[in-house]
């Protein structure tokens, strides 16, 4: 399997973002570099609105993501509920 990612910048407004990402997704590891945030997993990662909501106390529409993104590795897949990083053979 190939590795996917997402990189945020290392903000306050990120950072539940990012809780929700590695909560969500077994195995998927946040690695902190100055001003940016990476979070990796294999072959497949989303990000569930409910569960960035849960973090936040408010509603939460994941077009917010693209304030905070730097960039993505996979083909992404999204709705309003979701957003899904994965490699397709």
């Amino acid at each position: 399997m190939s590795t996917v990612f997402i990189a945020f910048q290392a903000t306050p407004d990120a950072r539940p973002i990012v809780e929700a990402i590695l909560a969500d997704n077994p195995g998927s590891v946040a690695v902190e570099n100055p001003g940016m945030v990476k979070v990796n997993a294999e072959g497949r990662l989303t990000i569930h609105r409910s569960s960035v909501e849960e973090r936040i106390g408010r509603a939460f529409d994941l077009q917010e993501l693209h304030l905070h993104l730097i960039t993505i590795s996979g083909h992404l897949d999204e709705d309003d509920d979701q957003f899904t990083l994965a490699w397709r053979n």
